[in-house]
């Protein structure tokens, strides 16, 4: 079925007058409204699952509308010239399956990977970082012991620490892993799906394998508050990405959903995250930066690709040849 059929459907749940423009996948639908005069609404609607076949779309839970202005794209241009320039170096404590994927694309976006998780030298590691990443996606006790070595020293030297909380909330010891990191650590920005940002939050999340299967409320408030209580930048990545420091809500809406399609794409995001960080103090700005471009990347590399096989090659292609003017005239942000 052709992805923007299910417009139609939604239209007698919208005000009279809007204009339907853009879908997103499930479990949160964002619905991009245009009204009179101009203004762009985000409408996020909860689903049922079953929502690829029409006979059983229900009536849907419609959230707050969060009204949204376009960004200076300069600014976030102006960050990603800063990473091709400084080339900084982040360090790494991540999964196994994507750890080569999330090397070669901090290289890509400008970076220097390094990758040490044994306790001997992760702290030390850290150190001479401009970042440092910590991934639970393969989780073991030691591990996790590493990444707070790592990240005190991070800590004590004012290095950001940027989280993926890999499939928290589908086991007891990735939940508890995730939340021992946010209270031992001083972490500058958690990165991931709907369900995990709820899970950690403490909304009522569901996430499947790593995976998110859904949230109930409104993901743009759990993550606000969430933000706000902790004093941790939240990215909450989906179709329409959304960060927030508690006060700021940006979203991000470049990206395919051929980037779906691979492993590894929200482990790469929050590589370049790092790099971005790395560079720029202000948190939201960094993360809407990385995010931004590793969705024009992931846009560019799909429009040239013949399916995953070809796409994964494109995508580091095209984050190698990104340029600050490409993010300049691509990125596609704006500001609750």
């Amino acid at each position: 079925m052709p992805y923007y059929l299910y417009t139609e459907m939604f239209k007698e749940f919208l005000p009279g007058n809007t204009e339907c423009i853009a879908m997103r996948p499930v479990p949160h639908w964002g619905l991009v409204a245009q009204e009179g005069g101009g203004k762009s609404q985000i409408f996020i609607f909860q689903i049922s699952p079953f929502a690829a076949l029409p006979r059983f779309i229900t009536r849907p839970a419609l959230y707050p509308v969060h009204r949204v202005n376009n960004m200076d794209n300069q600014i976030f241009s102006d960050v990603f010239s800063k990473a091709r320039e400084q080339h900084p170096l982040v360090h790494h404590i991540t999964n196994y399956v994507t750890v080569n994927d999330c090397a070669n694309i901090t290289i890509c976006a400008g970076g220097a990977p390094v990758m040490a998780d044994a306790p001997e030298e992760a702290g030390e590691m850290a150190g001479f970082a401009g970042a440092l990443v910590l991934n639970i996606g393969t989780l073991n006790p030691g591990i996790i012991e590493s990444m707070i070595l790592a990240g005190k020293a991070a800590n004590a030297r004012k290095i950001p620490v940027i989280l993926d909380p890999v499939g928290a909330g589908a086991t007891r010891l990735r939940t508890e892993s995730a939340r021992r990191l946010l209270d031992e650590l001083e972490i500058a920005i958690i990165k991931g799906n709907a369900g995990e940002i709820g899970v950690l939050a403490g909304a009522d999340a569901k996430v499947r394998g790593v995976d998110s299967a859904g949230v109930a409320g409104d993901i743009v408030s759990i993550a606000r508050d969430f933000a706000e209580s902790t004093g941790i930048t939240v990215v909450a990545s989906g179709a329409t990405d959304i960060i927030s420091d508690g006060k700021r809500v940006l979203f991000v809406e470049n990206g395919h959903q051929m980037m779906g399609t691979i492993s590894g794409t929200g482990c790469m995001a929050s590589s370049i995250t790092g790099v971005c960080a790395a560079v720029e103090k202000d948190t939201v700005m960094a993360a809407a930066t990385a995010l931004a471009a590793f969705g024009l990347a992931g846009e560019r590399a799909a429009a040239r690709a013949q399916g995953p096989g070809s796409f994964k090659p494109a995508l580091f292609d095209e984050m190698a040849s990104l340029t600050p003017a490409g993010i300049r005239a691509g990125a596609r942000i704006k500001s609750a």
